[in-house]
Parts: C-alpha cells; structure tokens; sequence
C-alpha cells in the first residue's frame, strides 16, 4: 500500500499485503482473523477464524452452519474482519456481508482438509454445551470408524462463507502514534476511499 499515493482500487494492495505477512511473520498462522458477528440482541461477538481464499469478490472462511457465528449470520449478516501483525506493526479491517458459498466450493475445500478435520466436522456439535471431553472423543472414534477406508463426505452442515468487500481499512503503525489509515468504500462496485487520522 502506497500511502502517499493510494491505489483506485485496493484489492491487490490487500493481496500484498497478506503475501507480505506469510512470508516475514513469526506467527504460525499470520491469516488468521477476528470474526466479528452480532446476535439478536444486538450482543457483538468476535472469535479467531483463518482466511481461505480472497479476491475481488471477497474473503472467504469455512466453519459449521450450526455454531453460534453462524447463527448470527442468519440473523445479521453484516459482518467485520480484521487482521493484526504486529510484526510489522500493520492492521487490516474489512466490512461486509456474508453469504454462504455453493455446496460445491464447500465439497472442494472439505475434501482438501486433513482426515482428522474432516472427522472433527462430523463430531462436533460446535458452540453446544459438552459434558466431557471423552463424551467428544467417543464420538471421534465412532465417525473415524465409521468412514474407516473410505472418503469422507463433506456433512451438510458444514461449508463457507463470502464476505464481500464493503470497506477496506489498511492501518499502519508509526512512531509516536502518528499512524497512517486509509479507508476504502465499494458502492455499486465502484470504489472511494479516504485519508484518516490516527
């Protein structure tokens, strides 16, 4: 991101972005990102999720249909993204809505997921109350048995979302809290943005 000089459009700024931090951070994992969903009741909620793929259409993540975020998002879905590297002290927020993904993609990442993954999406019955830790293994054990030998198949309620790209915020740490921030708006595809102080 040219700060002095920002792109019309920020979507390649924001893939540089996301190269640059997976080739110098010392996080095991530098795409992982706040989710942030609301409830009903107007409760805002934020947990750590992994970004899956991004281009100009959006940002995309996988989780299960049933857990509590995506509950949210069938109630609200505008939604809020950030990343943060302080590494090289950069932040990155995204605004947009989510929507979930054809049954399609979703087949095609799940089977790309390692087996025990794939298993844990079968035996989790995520965001719900859980007696014991055994009472999940036992159910680990039961689903690996089960597809013993075989593929398994993605469960229904299991899949991704797209968020698309309303608003862009790159952020960028400097001395003395004289931070820079440009913020990126897309209307009807057409994208604005503006300088903000820190």
């Amino acid at each position: 991101m040219n700060f002095k000089s920002p792109p019309s459009t920020p979507v390649e700024a924001v893939q540089r972005w996301f190269d640059h931090a997976e080739s110098v951070c010392k996080t095991p994992n530098p795409l992982a990102m706040a989710l942030s969903t609301v409830h009903s009741d107007r409760q805002p909620s934020s947990r750590m999720v992994l970004l899956k793929g991004f281009d100009k259409h959006g940002a995309v993540l996988y989780t299960n249909y049933q857990s509590e975020k995506s509950r949210d998002i069938e109630e609200n879905n505008s939604v809020s993204l950030l990343f943060y590297w302080d590494d090289i002290q950069r932040q990155l927020r995204i605004q947009g809505h989510a929507t979930k993904l054809t049954a399609e993609e979703s087949d095609a990442y799940f089977a790309t997921r390692d087996k025990l993954s794939q298993v844990s999406a079968w035996a989790s019955d995520q965001s719900e109350p859980l007696e014991d830790r055994v009472t999940l293994m036992e159910k680990v054990v039961a689903v690996t048995t089960r597809w013993e030998g075989k593929d398994i198949p993605r469960p229904e309620h299991w899949g991704g979302y797209l968020v698309s790209l309303d608003m862009l915020e790159f952020w960028q740490g400097n001395e003395g809290r004289l931070h820079d921030r440009i913020r990126y708006t897309c209307t009807d595809g057409e994208w604005t943005w503006q300088r903000l102080q820190p």
